[in-house]
């Protein structure tokens, strides 16, 4: 793999780092690769040497540089591996480059947006990012992206046989997939990224059986299904738990319906969704059917972000928070806006990443509260999402408190409503194991997804609600059922507030609108 560093001609024109392209889009595969017992090598800097490292300048002067979707991470331990560093950014939004210099243990990592790069730094600007225990320091580079110099890259393509030669003659091209350990949400788009690394994956079935996720996958032949299984069974996804238990099946084609969260054909694009299941993008599903092996790589955002919550989950084991070492799910959330804050506000917003407990303003510091999510991952989840975002006209933060619960007010005393609890709210989005909310977490953005909408309501009466709310309605979207929609307002923070002010408003005959931030854009 060849370092090198082009400095394009013309002013104020930085320089553009070029490398070998890697991004999260291998970070599951390449942590698996270079497990002990698999057998493989990773697609990595393996081949790098000294003097190749020293042809990419490095920033050595540490300064205030612009806004650039590309990072530079300082003081990394000299052992760290690039799945580390991936996990540094994988709670903020897709990563799709990383070059390290092992040599000076800097690495710079880029992300697909400036807004997630950003969102990042003001994250760990308030709380140290940790990596083996050692503090790591993160800053805009000047670099304005990571060029891919796609002719040194080597491949890194399995091949058939394993470590111990016990491998058998390949049974079925269906693998049958049960995942143990399950602590946090595994999407069907996780599954078909980490398995197609072996060949073309064809088809996708997930189910529920015994209370355990299970999945059935068709790949174009047999001898892929045998390389995934011998690689793959008895990995973990995640640190430490999302377990992968493959047999061959005793199918040998599979039967797809439809194309959506549960099941997919890659082979058939125009197949429908199906009652009540989110269609699949048509570009992104005619792209499947090209080519499904580089989907990841030709289409941005494709897997954007990764199951945020079980990408920040997975990262919040990678990543110690500087100074917290406990369980606790409690958050303190401080610079609010006091005139306007108020426990249900925020129990709204922060409900968005997990189920909230209770809530309390500080009596003596208005402009400050604790917030007790329902466990430790959900209060990482939270902050990762919301720390740096607008709230009320102020840039929140939110960092992990020491406090392990949030007290209530003792019988009879008056704390003017500043202490909520909120442990048997009706309006928890995660109390429910497996529910499908916990594929659908996502960043704040300006585009919100709106569900339960009555039959009789119109466009306009929706654009008119949302503006109410103060802001722009710059874009609107039925799904073909009208029972749901995408809104996009003129900015993240308009839709911040439209979210804490109409999630659960009642529409009429008992529907209660149901809001959250999307992906997707209109």
């Amino acid at each position: 793999m060849r370092l090198s560093c082009r400095r394009r001609s013309g002013p104020g024109i930085s320089d553009v780092a070029v490398g070998v392209k890697r991004g999260s889009d291998e970070l599951l595969s390449s942590s698996m690769y270079n497990s002990p017992n698999s057998g493989m090598s990773s697609i990595s800097d393996g081949t790098s040497n000294g003097s190749d490292s020293k042809k990419l300048r490095v920033e050595e002067r540490v300064g205030d540089a612009p806004p650039s979707r590309v990072l530079h991470i300082r003081k990394l331990p000299s052992e760290v591996t690039e799945t580390e560093i991936i996990a540094l950014g994988l709670p903020f939004g897709k990563v799709t480059n990383i070059l390290t210099l092992k040599g000076k243990n800097q690495a710079f990592l880029e992300l697909s947006t400036e807004e997630a790069a950003i969102t990042m730094v003001n994250y760990y600007s308030a709380v140290t990012p940790h990596v083996r225990n050692v503090p790591v320091f993160i800053q805009y580079s000047n670099h304005k992206e990571l060029k891919t110099d796609n002719t040194n890259q080597s491949g890194g393509t399995p091949t058939s046989g394993s470590s111990d030669g016990t491998v058998s003659s390949p049974s079925s091209p269906v693998l049958r997939i049960i995942i143990d350990n399950m602590f946090y949400p595994v999407t069907l788009d996780v599954l078909q990224q980490i398995f197609s690394k072996f060949g073309t994956v064809m088809k996708i079935i997930t189910f529920t059986k015994n209370n355990q996720f299970q999945a059935l996958l068709q790949y174009n032949d047999a001898t892929s299904a045998q390389q995934a299984k011998v690689a793959l069974d008895g990995q973990n996804i995640y640190n430490a738990c999302c377990t992968l238990r493959i047999d061959y099946s005793k199918l040998v084609n599979l039967n797809v319906k439809y194309n959506n969260d549960k099941s997919r054909d890659y082979t058939r694009p125009e197949l429908p969704a199906g009652d009540g299941q989110p269609a699949v993008d048509p570009s992104v599903a005619a792209a499947f059917s090209k080519d499904s092996n580089s989907l990841l790589g030709k289409i941005p955002g494709a897997l954007s972000p990764l199951s945020a919550a079980a990408a920040a989950a997975a990262a919040a084991g990678r990543v110690a928070l500087s100074g917290h070492s406990g369980a606790s799910g409690v958050l303190l959330v401080s610079n609010l806006n006091e005139e306007m804050v108020t426990p249900q506000s925020l129990f709204t917003l922060f409900g968005v990443y997990g189920d909230v407990q209770r809530v309390k303003i500080l009596y003596n510091k208005k402009d400050s509260a604790l917030i007790q999510m329902a466990d430790m991952n959900q209060a990482q989840l939270a902050m990762s999402h919301l720390n740096g975002q607008k709230m009320y006209s102020k840039i929140i933060r939110v960092t992990m408190s020491k406090h392990q619960t949030v007290q209530l007010p003792r019988d009879g005393l008056d704390d003017q409503g500043l202490t909520k609890d909120f442990t048997n709210s009706p309006l928890h989005r995660f109390k429910k194991p497996g529910s499908k909310n916990f594929q659908n977490i996502f960043p704040p953005s300006a585009t919100l997804h709106l569900s339960n909408i009555p039959q009789d309501i119109t466009e306009d009466d929706l654009r008119v609600l949302f503006t109410n709310s103060g802001g722009t309605v710059k874009a609107f979207k039925f799904f073909q059922d009208r029972k749901m929609a995408l809104l996009q307002m003129s900015t993240v923070e308009e839709a911040i507030q439209c979210l804490i002010d109409l999630h659960n408003y009642n529409m009429g005959d008992n529907h209660h609108l149901r809001v959250s931030f999307s992906k997707s854009t209109i």
